[in-house]
């Protein structure tokens, strides 16, 4: 095992970097060019790796190369240390520079504009020089990003099985449904709208599974009513936005992002219907790595975002 395992000791910055471009482009002259190799030395370097590993790391097809599974295992910890590396490189920059640092969040999208968005924007007024990254995404992909390295924390609902231990989980905050219509709906005035009401008309919606469209059909359920027939799945707001543009479409969405389209300086022909029924999405949680220390100010960002839970 112990001999097995010493490859893993003898990898080179330079070796990691090219399985990463070989991963990602597919090709190795493409990979060989983006890391300034020549592709005899890739080639080389390549064979060298794989020997030090004792297995192939890709399969050679005719349109490129794909990871075997102990090459996807190696690229998926290939890329955490290069990570690791450039934010030593990053750190240490911004240390004898004087500048702060930055901090990478993953969010769902309602949290994002109700929740991190403030924080930021707080933020920044007091620490200019903070660079913020912030990613919308489902929430397994978030949890993934989180394992990965690739979010400081991440606003998110974990799996129903996941490892509780391996992360530190802060108080939770329930996501309220709202629906968006074109502003010239035949019920864009009414008062009082009930969920049958809405039935009839065209949906535009989150496909199956996700929390949104799980809180829609649970109110459809518990009020009795059969869900609509004409629906359109989507999870891009931007689609949604343009299907809604000049129709009579209904599109349910969290209550902070219609607020956003309907109440603040955004011009996008849309409002927000009357509607009886209380929808609410399952709760969204603040998530970190336990095992992982984050730098002083991304544990601030953590910090502020809990508050305004």
């Amino acid at each position: 095992m112990h001999e097995t395992m010493d490859f893993a000791r003898r990898l080179k910055n330079i070796h990691l970097r090219l399985i990463l471009q070989v991963a990602l482009t597919g090709k190795l002259q493409t990979a060989a060019d983006e890391i300034a190799l020549s592709q005899p030395a890739a080639s080389r370097m390549l064979a060298e790796i794989e020997k030090l590993v004792g297995v192939p790391l890709f399969t050679r097809h005719a349109k490129g190369m794909v990871p075997t599974p102990i090459g996807d295992a190696v690229v998926r910890h290939a890329r955490q240390i290069i990570r690791a590396f450039d934010n030593l490189e990053m750190d240490v920059a911004q240390i004898s520079s004087g500048r702060a640092g930055s901090v990478r969040i993953g969010t769902v999208t309602g949290p994002a504009v109700g929740l991190v968005v403030p924080v930021v924007r707080s933020l920044r007024e007091q620490r200019p020089e903070v660079e913020f990254t912030i990613e919308v995404a489902p929430s397994a992909s978030l949890m993934r990003g989180l394992d990965e390295g690739i979010f400081d924390f991440v606003v998110a609902r974990p799996a129903q099985d996941y490892n509780r231990q391996s992360y530190r989980i802060y108080p939770a905050r329930s996501e309220v449904v709202s629906m968006l219509a074109y502003k010239d709906h035949p019920l864009a005035t009414q008062k009082a709208i009930r969920l049958k009401e809405l039935r009839a008309f065209d949906w535009i919606i989150q496909d199956h599974g996700t929390p949104i469209r799980a809180a829609v059909e649970t109110a459809f359920l518990t009020n009795r009513v059969l869900m609509p027939t004409q629906i359109t799945n989507t999870s891009s707001l931007l689609v949604a936005l343009a299907l809604l543009e000049q129709s009579t479409a209904v599109a349910p969405q969290s209550q902070e992002v219609v607020e956003l389209l309907t109440v603040s300086a955004l011009d996008m022909n849309v409002v927000r219907l009357d509607v009886v029924e209380d929808i609410r999405v399952s709760p969204f949680f603040v998530i970190a790595r336990s095992d992982r220390e984050l730098s002083p100010l991304a544990e601030h960002v953590i910090l502020e975002t809990t508050r305004n839970i």
